[in-house]
Order: structure tokens, then sequence, then C-alpha cells
């Protein structure tokens, strides 16, 4: 009997769902207990007693890799978009099958991204705790959208759905991707990151995790910045350096940061972060809807078990 390791908290939370998929097509799914990713360690542990491995966030680094085609395994679906814990040329080297499922939850994460422009705009996340949590009635002076200029980091499929959301609010948009076509958002301008950064009210961060993106909003970045800018982060932790947006809120050169996505995650009990009251934490979840869940995972078991060599049951 074929066996499936799933590792990624979405679908695992959904697995009634899937399980008879799995029944059906007589292949053996395990689901551990999972908070955000499992560790290198328990990886290597596990990864060799399976054929395939639909993975979350975790590190397919080439050591897991390695240990992994010890044993029997030899497929691998990344579970959504973002593949930067992939070590593709491992994969390549070591004749894994491998994949992911592209453009799924633009329309999701841009929901959440737009949520959290207007939250830091109109503050009502901090409105909230305070009356729950101080039994208090604040009345803090946000500020309007339209007319509010964006710089919008990613125009891919996250980019382009929040794009849509934002020129909805009247906000005016420079965009920024180098390989993304001129045109990718209609009504927006472009320009090379960070160029002309400093006009911009909002950075909202879409973009994958590589080379070129991995702490680009840094220190150095800083004195460019207009002061008071807010700043969405629904792409990837490590896009910004946490020491510079701390630096950032302290001097008030940054209003508010809301954030989907942390360097190190879960957020740390003693991070610094949490000092900032204005600020709003996610937990990594922005593409989290019922519905895109089950769609994704669908997809995911049928890459998986085209690897197989099973069909559709």
């Amino acid at each position: 009997m074929k066996r499936v390791l799933v590792t990624c908290p979405p679908m695992l939370r959904l697995m009634d769902r899937f399980r008879d998929r799995f029944d059906q097509a007589k292949v053996e799914v395990v689901t551990p207990d999972v908070v955000q990713v499992l560790s290198e360690e328990e990886l290597i542990k596990q990864l060799p007693h399976f054929d395939g491995w639909i993975a979350g966030d975790d590190p397919a680094s080439r050591r897991v890799l390695s240990a992994g085609v010890e044993g029997r395994f030899r497929h691998l679906v990344k579970w959504g978009v973002g593949t930067d814990n992939v070590d593709y040329p491992a994969c390549r080297d070591l004749g894994i099958s491998v994949t992911n499922t592209p453009g799924v939850f633009g329309r999701e994460v841009a929901d959440i991204a737009m949520n959290y422009v207007s939250g830091l705009a109109r503050e009502t996340f901090l409105i909230d705790r305070e009356i729950r949590l101080n039994n208090a009635w604040p009345k803090p002076s946000g500020i309007s959208l339209a007319g509010k200029t964006v710089a919008l980091v990613g125009l891919g499929d996250i980019g382009r759905q929040t794009a849509k959301r934002l020129l909805a609010a009247e906000m005016r948009i420079i965009g920024y991707d180098p390989a993304a076509p001129f045109d990718a958002v209609v009504g927006g301008e472009r320009a090379m990151w960070p160029d002309r950064v400093g006009e911009a009210d909002f950075i909202v961060f879409t973009c994958p995790l590589n080379d070129s993106t991995r702490g680009m909003f840094n220190a150095e970045l800083l004195p460019a910045l207009k002061r008071g800018v807010r700043i969405v982060n629904v792409g990837r932790g490590p896009l910004i350096a946490t020491s510079a947006l701390i630096g950032g809120l302290r001097s008030n050169i940054v209003h508010s940061a809301a954030l989907d996505v942390f360097e190190d995650e879960p957020l740390p009990p003693n991070s610094e972060l949490r000092d900032f009251n204005r600020c709003i934490f996610g937990s990594h979840n922005a593409s989290n809807t019922t519905d895109a869940v089950e769609r994704v995972s669908h997809t995911a078991i049928d890459l998986m078990f085209s690897y197989l060599e099973i069909g559709r049951a």
C-alpha cells in the first residue's frame, strides 16, 4: 500500500473531508499534529517511511529530502503557492517529483491585505482590543483611504487581486515587480524598488521570498520613507527585517504594521513587536478559508495521485 504524509495545517484541519479519497484509492494517509511546521529532525525520522508528502511550509531541505530517498520517499507536492521552503535543485538531483499549487489563493490573501490596510487606517483592531480588555471607549482619528498612495510590492496573482481592491477604495498604486508585465495593474503606476517609496502612505508586500526580496525592508530604507507610513505584509516574513521594522516603529517613521507573516513563526513571546499596540498580527493564515482549503487540497491530492499513478477516485 502506498503511504502519504500530510503536514499542511489548513489541510489537516479539514482532513475528514478528504479521507474517503485516500481510502478509495487504497492509500494510507498519515496526519501528525502540526502547529506551523515539522522540524528537520522530525521529518528525517518520518519521511523515509512514505512514498509521497503533501507539505506545508515545512523545511523540505536537501538534508530532509536526502533522508527521505534513503527509504521509499519519491514524490513531493507543496500545498499552496510559496515554494521558498523547498530545495528544488535537491529534488532534481535526488530524482524527486515535485510541484506546488500556484495561483490558488489570490482573492483570499488579497481580502486580508485589504482588511489590514483599512484596519491600520482606522485603527479598528486597537479599538476592539481597548473595549474588550480595558473597558475603554476610544475614538482615534484615522485616515481616509481615498487619495492615499500604496507601494504594492509584488504583482503576481495576489498582488493583482490586491490592486483591484485598493483601486476600488480610490487609492493610488505604485507597483513593484520586475517580472510582471507593464500592464499588470491597470490604473496603477510602476517603479523599480525602492524608487519613489517615499511617496507611499502604505507599503503592501505580496511578493514571494527569494534572494532578491529577502530583507528588502531594512534599516537602510528607513530614511527614505514618508513619516507615518503603514506597513502590510501578506507575503513572507523575511521580506522584512524585524529589527528594521522595530526601529521604524520606535522612531515613529512607521505608524503601524499589519503582519500575517514573521521572520520567526510563531511570533516569539518576547518579541519586541508586541510592544506596539497599534500593530495587527496574523498567524500566517491569510489564505485559510474553508472554500479555498478544500479546493486546493483536492488539487494537491490529484497531483499526488498522478505521481503515484493512481486514477482519480
